[in-house]
C-alpha cells in the first residue's frame, strides 16, 4: 500500500521535475496540511483517500509556482506563525535580518517604548520586534485595508492586540505622530523593469503595489525620509530593508538634511544568510548648529 513515505517521494519529484526547489520540503508542509496533522513521525502510515485528494489539488497549486504559505495560508517569522494572504507580501527569511539588527542596535540600552512599522503587511516585523521587546507599544501602518485586517488578526492570535495598533493609511497622509523610538520598515524595492524578472511565486502572488518602487527601485526610500525624520525620537534607531546593492544610494538619500533640518545618520548594515546587505540602520542626528 502507499504510504505517506511513498506519497512525499513521488510529490517531491515532481516539484523537482518543474524546476521548483526545496520540493520535499513543500510536499511535507502541503500534505501536513491536507492531513491536518504533522506528517512526521507517521511517515509509514496509510493517507486516507480523501486526504490524498486535498493533497493533489494542494500540490497542483504548487506546480503552478503558487507559494506554500500562500496555498496553506500561513507562514512562520521568527517565532511567530502568521497568516498570510494574497493581499500580503509573504514575509521571507531576509526580512529577519531585521529583528536581528534591531535587537543589535539596542543592546546595551533601554530598549524602545514605541515602534512604527511602515507598510506593516502581515504585521511581521511590529509583532517579532513588539515580542523582543516586551514593554513596547507599536503601531503600523499599511495603505491596504485587506492587508491592515490580516495584520490585526496576527496580532490578536499572537495575544499583541492591546500593544500593536494597526492604521489604514499612506505614509504620506495624516499624522502620524513622534515619539517612535524604533521605526521599521520592508518598503516596496524593486525597479519597474524587473518586474519581469522576478520568480513566478513572487510576481503573480504578491501585491505589486508592495514591491515595485518607480524605475530606479527607490522611490518609496524618498518617500520615507521625511516620515523618518519627523517621527523618530533623538538617538532613535530607523532600520529599513534593502534591495541588493541599495545601500549606498539608500544611505545618501536619507543622510541628507538639505531641507536643514535632523539628518539620519547610518551606523550599520546587516547582511541576510545570502550575504546581501539586507539591513541597513540609521539613527537620528540634529546636524542644525545651536551657535548663533
Amino acid at each position: 500500500m502507499t504510504t505517506i513515505r511513498d506519497v512525499l517521494k513521488t510529490a517531491a519529484a515532481e516539484l523537482a521535475r518543474a524546476g521548483i526547489e526545496g520540493g520535499r520540503l513543500d510536499a511535507r508542509l502541503l500534505l501536513g496540511h491536507a492531513l491536518g496533522r504533522p506528517v512526521w513521525p507517521h511517515e509509514e502510515a496509510v493517507p486516507e483517500a480523501d486526504a490524498l485528494d486535498r493533497f493533489t489539488a494542494l500540490l497542483r497549486r504548487r506546480l503552478d509556482r503558487e507559494p506554500v504559505s500562500k496555498i496553506i495560508g500561513r507562514r512562520a517569522f521568527w517565532t511567530l506563525d502568521l497568516e498570510v494572504t494574497a493581499d500580503t507580501l509573504d514575509p521571507r527569511p531576509d526580512s529577519e535580518t531585521l529583528i536581528e539588527a534591531a535587537v543589535a542596535a539596542f543592546a546595551g540600552r533601554d530598549g524602545p517604548r514605541r515602534i512604527l512599522d511602515l507598510g506593516t503587511g502581515t504585521g511581521c516585523l511590529l509583532l517579532a520586534a513588539l515580542s523582543e521587546f516586551p514593554a513596547a507599544t507599536g503601531l503600523g501602518i499599511e495603505r491596504s485595508a485587506a492587508a491592515a485586517e490580516v495584520a490585526r488578526r496576527n496580532a490578536a492570535a499572537a495575544g499583541m492586540a492591546e500593544r500593536a495598533e494597526i492604521r489604514c493609511q499612506d505614509w504620506s497622509e495624516g499624522d502620524l505622530g513622534s515619539g517612535f523610538d524604533l521605526i521599521l520598515s520592508n518598503p516596496p524595492y524593486i525597479a519597474e523593469h524587473e518586474i519581469e524578472g522576478l520568480a513566478p511565486e513572487v510576481r503573480a502572488h504578491d501585491p505589486l503595489a508592495a514591491l515595485v518602487a518607480g524605475p530606479d527601485g527607490i522611490d518609496a526610500y524618498r518617500a520615507l525620509a521625511p516620515v523618518l525624520r519627523r517621527a523618530l525620537v533623538p538617538d532613535g534607531i530607523a532600520v529599513l530593508e534593502l534591495g541588493a546593492g541599495q545601500a549606498d544610494r539608500v544611505s545618501a538619500i536619507l543622510s541628507d538634511a538639505a531641507d536643514g533640518g535632523p539628518a539620519l545618520v547610518e551606523v550599520a548594515r546587516k547582511r541576510d544568510l545570502g550575504g546581501v546587505v539586507r539591513a541597513l540602520v540609521l539613527e537620528w542626528n540634529d546636524t542644525r548648529s545651536s551657535d548663533p
